[in-house]
């Protein structure tokens, strides 16, 4: 595909699909601007090239035209990043919005409204595509967390655009992905966490023919125990996936790949900071009780089985983390990855935010945008953005 870099944008209309899909408390404040600045790069580059620059996101799941799910905070906020006055335009198609386009020039900023307000978006519509593209010179897909996603404005566009091209952080994602997956420094670890193992049993089963060990914590490790014939107690696990954990294991140890589970967990009567807890060994689960986090042998297991890890690929917690009394396994985790010798990827999601929860940002090489996106590039699938930039660059070096 054709990346920014190779693109002339110098004074042209150029339009960046961006993921503002930011969260906001009750007073409609943004609380966390991580993903508004992960695409300052790609703007502040076509800014300086005196582009004309449209921004394009969604912000969450309205059905239909939501004022509490409108983008105009995020103009205020990516005002003050970039120091430039950004145009917040109420709508994403239609004449007054093409009226707006024409009026640009060069060195200007638009932000137009939430492209969900329209079904045509999720829908991957044509005629919604052709609408956002046009006045358009250069289409620029820097919305890596919606790239599993074959809507109108990461896959159909491109069908409309002049020119089609991936932005600075798409591109570092592709490249980080490509550095821990497909041309690792070995050996390469996987650590997989998070509450249901069916979310994430094909990213396992694919993991298996490229990693060296494989470490599951979380609810989903629960799944894992009780194929092994031990007691969960009330825990999240899920019945129907007992033979595919046992033949997972299976794999793992015809393939060679060291596979590692919890030999101790934190137990509570109730998922509640207030809750009795106590930590106990895999085998001892009491009855009537919830596993929540891994306990303290288990940490010291898998920092142990990171000491020689050259690269690191980490997706989902090792408990239930946003409870104080149950964070200390995932925290401790964290420690562990940032101060491993690794290179260190991580995907988005819970992750993301339990790193930013213990101040381990600067220390880890790389934490994606998407958690969504991460796991199915794990999974081993092509991201149907991807596909939609790389079938454009196909069809135009041919030409």
């Amino acid at each position: 595909m054709k990346y920014l870099q190779d693109v002339d944008i110098r004074e042209k209309t150029v339009f960046i699909r961006v993921d503002f899909n930011v969260p906001l408390d009750r007073n409609r404040n943004i609380t966390d601007d991580t993903r508004i600045r992960a695409v300052l790069p790609t703007i502040n580059h076509c800014l300086d090239e005196h582009a004309r620059v449209i921004l394009a996101s969604h912000l969450g799941r309205p059905k239909g035209p939501d004022p509490n799910k409108s983008l105009e905070p995020v103009s205020r906020r990516l005002s003050r990043l970039i120091h430039k006055t950004v145009e917040f335009v109420p709508d994403c198609i239609g004449p007054e919005v093409q009226k707006i386009k024409q009026k640009m020039q060069p060195g200007d900023v638009l932000l137009l409204e939430n492209l969900r307000f329209y079904p045509g978006e999720e829908k991957n519509d044509q005629d919604f595509a052709r609408q956002l593209m046009e006045g358009v010179d250069v289409y620029i897909n820097d919305a890596f967390a919606v790239g599993h996603r074959a809507h109108a404005s990461v896959h159909a566009v491109t069908l409309f655009a002049p020119i089609c091209a991936a932005g600075f952080l798409l591109r570092d994602e592709i490249l980080y992905f490509h550095k821990s997956m497909e041309d690792p420094a070995r050996p390469l670890v996987a650590i997989i966490g998070g509450a249901k193992i069916s979310s994430k049993l094909t990213a396992l089963i694919n993991l298996l023919k490229h990693v060296d060990k494989l470490i599951i914590g979380g609810a989903m490790a629960n799944t894992f125990i009780k194929a092994m014939g031990y007691q969960v107690g009330k825990s999240l696990v899920d019945d129907s996936l007992l033979d595919e954990a046992k033949e997972l294991m299976s794999t793992a140890l015809q393939k060679g790949v060291k596979f590692y589970l919890p030999v101790d967990v934190i137990v509570a009567d109730s998922l509640d900071n207030r809750a009795e807890n106590r930590v106990t060994t895999i085998q001892e689960v009491p009855a009537d009780w919830i596993i929540a986090d891994i306990g303290p042998a288990s940490i010291t297991l898998f920092n142990e089985a990171l000491q020689d890890a050259r690269t690191v690929v980490w997706n989902g917690p090792m408990g239930a983390f946003e409870i104080e009394a149950f964070s200390r396994g995932t925290l401790a985790m964290v420690h562990n990855v940032a101060n491993s010798f690794a290179l260190t990827i991580v995907g988005g999601g819970d992750t993301d935010v339990a790193i930013h929860k213990a101040g381990e940002v600067n220390k880890f090489s790389y934490i994606s945008t998407g958690g969504g996106a991460f796991l199915e590039l794990l999974e081993g699938k092509k991201l149907p953005g991807i596909l939609a930039l790389e079938e454009w660059h196909k069809k135009h070096q041919s030409a």
